[in-house]
Parts: structure tokens; C-alpha cells; sequence
């Protein structure tokens, strides 16, 4: 892989009317991706088919990668998003990456340029973009980062940006949430991170809670976190948008949490991804606006 490149689309792709994107991931059946990436194009005048290339249906796993990613470049692929489980898998098959893709060491999106495949990772600025629009002025005195995967690690860098006094991250791997912490500490200098074994601990003082795990999807029902231990004034951050309405969401709006839904991160990596696949600016509203429809009342459980 070449040097590490700030390679974002800045204009159009040069002469294109018609753009074909994907996203490489496992059980991704019911992404909204596509409609989201489409609808958006259709608006700009453009073409844009959207192919959900799915390692299930194939019973494969990320070492098709290297195949699927030749084929991308043989048809012509604008880009493709990437996801579970090849966000980490990708990255020594690309050309270059941007410098968010490098200090998150995952990459949720791919650009095809000039036969050139180039990394970057909008899941922390996504995930951003939906927050700041949810939770306006949400106090990150000391936040509470539950999972410290691919998703938790991008929120984790956000957070750190956008000013977090404290970020304490839990894991059911400890080991995991120590080494994220020590990363970010390294990263940004000083001792705002650190990993926790202990759930109820951290949120005692919290200002607030990001919930960056599966659990709560559709398909992995249920409770991250005990109910009891949020409180009125504290804020709630989900990530899971299948349903849009978690038990979790419901649980802390109970307890008199503010919450941010899901719904503002997926919004949030569609926009960044068509403007790096198009070099054309998104309508954040009119994209936004489109999910709502996408997901309407069947998403809430």
C-alpha cells in the first residue's frame, strides 16, 4: 500500500451520468444503503446503482476481498462501502488512505480513482453529524463508550475531538478497551481515556452513554445496559438502527434521558460516502428526511 493520502473527491467525477457503487459486508440484506445512496443521485441528475454484495449468500468471509475488490476495478466501481467483517481486512489491499482511515485502523469506505483504490473511514464523523443534530449542546463532561470495536473506536476519536473532558470505554474484552484508551491517549496526548471493567461504576457520574454494540438489533434483542443505572439528566447515544426504537432508547427515555437514535449515524455515513463516491454535495435534510421514510413505523419494536 502507498503512503498514507488526505484523498477526498472534491468535484464530480469527471463526465459521469450514471455510477455504480456497493457495499461488501456479511448479512447486509436489509442495509438501506442503497435506497438512501440512489435517491440521493437521482436528485443530482445522476445514475447511481447501489449493489449490496454480501459475503452470506456465498457462505464467504473476508479473504474473498481480494477477488471482489479486482472485480470492483474491472466494472468500474465508483466505490464501495465496506463492512463487518472486512472494515480491518481491506486496509493492505488499497492503494492509500486518508489520514482518518490511518489513525482509526479501519476503512467503511472505498473511492475508485484512476484505478486506484483509496481508503476512508466516515463513521466517526457520521456518527457526529447525527449527535450534534439529536442531542444540541449534550454535556461530555464524562462520557461512557459501551463496545469498543470498529464502530466504538471511530465514536471514541469523535468524541475526543469534538472536546470530551472523559471518556471511560467498557468492553466485555477489558484487554480491548485498555489498548483503545491507551491509542487515543497516545493519539491526542494527555489521560482523557480509559477502559473500565466495571459498567455501574462509570455511570454513576456520566454525563452520558454511547451504546456502540449489536445488542439490541433485531436480531440480537435485548438490554446493553440495566436500566437502573441511568438517571434523569444524562444523555443516551445508540447506534443500532434496526429498530430505530430500541428497548435501550425506550428504557432511558423512561428514566428521563435525553436519546439519539441510530437513525443520525446511518444518515451520517451515507452523506460523507456519496460525497467522496461523487464529489457532489449531499442534501443532509433531504437524505435524512428519505431514511425516516425508509425506516417509518415498521422500524420501531
Amino acid at each position: 500500500m502507498n503512503a498514507v493520502v488526505e484523498a477526498r473527491a472534491d468535484k464530480p467525477v469527471a463526465g459521469a451520468t450514471r455510477l455504480l457503487c456497493g457495499l461488501i459486508g456479511a448479512g447486509i440484506q436489509r442495509s438501506l444503503t442503497p435506497a438512501m445512496q440512489e435517491e440521493e443521485a437521482r436528485h443530482h441528475d445522476l445514475c447511481l446503482h447501489y449493489q449490496l454484495i454480501d459475503l452470506d449468500r456465498r457462505g464467504l468471509g473476508a479473504e474473498a476481498l481480494p477477488g471482489l475488490l479486482d472485480a470492483a476495478r474491472t466494472m468500474g466501481f465508483a466505490g464501495l462501502n465496506i463492512t463487518y467483517p472486512c472494515k480491518q481486512a481491506v486496509i493492505p489491499l488499497l492503494d492509500a488512505l486518508s489520514e482518518e482511515a490511518r489513525v482509526m485502523g479501519a476503512v467503511n469506505t472505498v473511492v475508485h480513482r484512476d484505478g486506484r483504490l483509496l481508503g476512508h473511514n466516515t463513521d466517526g464523523s457520521g456518527w457526529r453529524w447525527g449527535f450534534e443534530r439529536l442531542l444540541p449542546g449534550a454535556d461530555l463532561a464524562r462520557v461512557v463508550l459501551l463496545g469498543a470495536g470498529g464502530a466504538g473506536s471511530a465514536i471514541a476519536h469523535a468524541l475526543l475531538r469534538m472536546g470530551a473532558q472523559s471518556l471511560v470505554i467498557v468492553d466485555s474484552d477489558a484487554p480491548r478497551a485498555d489498548a483503545l484508551a491507551a491509542s487515543l491517549n497516545a493519539q491526542y496526548g494527555g489521560t482523557r481515556a480509559a477502559g473500565s471493567a466495571n459498567l455501574q461504576d462509570a455511570l454513576g457520574a456520566a454525563s452520558g452513554l454511547v451504546h456502540a454494540t449489536p445488542t439490541g438489533m433485531d436480531k440480537l434483542p435485548g438490554l446493553p445496559v440495566d436500566p437502573a443505572l441511568l438517571h434523569a439528566g444524562q444523555w443516551v447515544s445508540e447506534i443500532v438502527y434496526f429498530p430505530l426504537e430500541t428497548a435501550l432508547l425506550r428504557a432511558a427515555r423512561a428514566r428521563g434521558c435525553r436519546v439519539a437514535d441510530g437513525g443520525g449515524m446511518a444518515v451520517g455515513q451515507a452523506i460523507g460516502a456519496f460525497e467522496l463516491f461523487t464529489g457532489l454535495k449531499a442534501d443532509a435534510a433531504r437524505v435524512d428526511a428519505h431514511f425516516r421514510r425508509l425506516v417509518g413505523p415498521a422500524s420501531h419494536d
